[in-house]
């Protein structure tokens, strides 16, 4: 394939130990898109994700990332996985963790550059990190702790950014803050695929995936994200009644986990 898209898929099958979680998925996203993933624990959404960040190869189809295969230029991507290591054999500091956010661009004994500490410093300010800086990292909560590991992906100054349940844990000051700064960093010419639970977080996305353990519907958010393909994607039965959407029970047979 030759696009110009940051991320291309055509019939990309994605899962484990050769079982597909997901499969026949076609879709591309452009430099400066935004892309929301939603549906309930276990629909694919990781699976996706952890796909275009190569850390899973895909079991059928093609993916391109940047033009090439995934992790073909692994300094263009940062990727914030829903699940941190909090138990280093060294008792790292919060600095230190932002650090290696710089690491894919030199090496990890490569030695940084002054645009590099910028970046880190930069981050940490963002973040609200200075005073906690110095801290090792199974010190701090486990909202702190998303706060670094988003500083880590933010430093980065990636053109892809993959953010897997970015606000879980923080409170609303945080999120308001990690919505800003992902927004700035979009404005500035990234892209993002998110996976959330949040309906508000994927309306703001230029486009959105509903995925179940299979493709629900993909588009633009705005006619994407309607009450029946919503009941659907989360194997719920309901109806809208003005504004608000009342749901009545779980559907006959579907394993929904939220």
């Amino acid at each position: 394939m030759s696009s110009p898209n940051l991320i291309e898929a055509r019939g990309l099958s994605a899962g484990y130990g050769g079982e597909s979680i997901l499969s026949g998925l076609d879709f591309s996203l452009r430099p400066g898109q935004t892309l929301a993933l939603v549906g309930a624990n276990g629909s694919g959404k990781t699976t996706l994700l952890k796909a275009i960040a190569g850390l899973l190869p895909p079991l059928a189809g093609e993916l391109q990332v940047l033009g090439a295969a995934p992790l073909g230029s692994p300094s263009r991507v940062a990727y914030l996985g829903q699940f941190h290591p909090s138990g280093f054999a060294l008792p790292l500091r919060v600095a230190e963790i932002v650090r290696m956010g710089r690491f894919s661009a030199h090496g990890l004994f490569g030695k940084l550059k002054k645009e590099d500490d910028e970046a880190v410093r930069e981050a940490i300010a963002e973040l609200g990190l200075a005073d906690i800086a110095d801290m090792p990292l199974n010190a701090l909560s486990g909202g702190q702790r998303q706060r670094v590991f988003i500083a880590q992906a933010l430093a980065r100054r990636a053109e892809l950014l993959l953010l897997d349940e970015p606000e879980a844990n923080l409170d609303g000051t945080a999120r308001a803050t990690t919505r800003r700064l992902f927004d700035e960093a979009v404005s500035r010419g990234a892209s993002a695929v998110i996976a959330t639970h949040d309906i508000e977080a994927a309306a703001a996305c230029d486009y959105t995936m509903l995925l179940a353990r299979r493709l629900v519907a993909y588009g633009a958010s705005a006619e994407v994200l309607r009450t029946e393909a919503l009941l659907d994607t989360f194997g719920l039965v309901g109806r809208a009644e003005g504004d608000k959407l009342v749901v009545l029970g779980r559907e006959h047979g579907h394993d929904c986990h939220e």
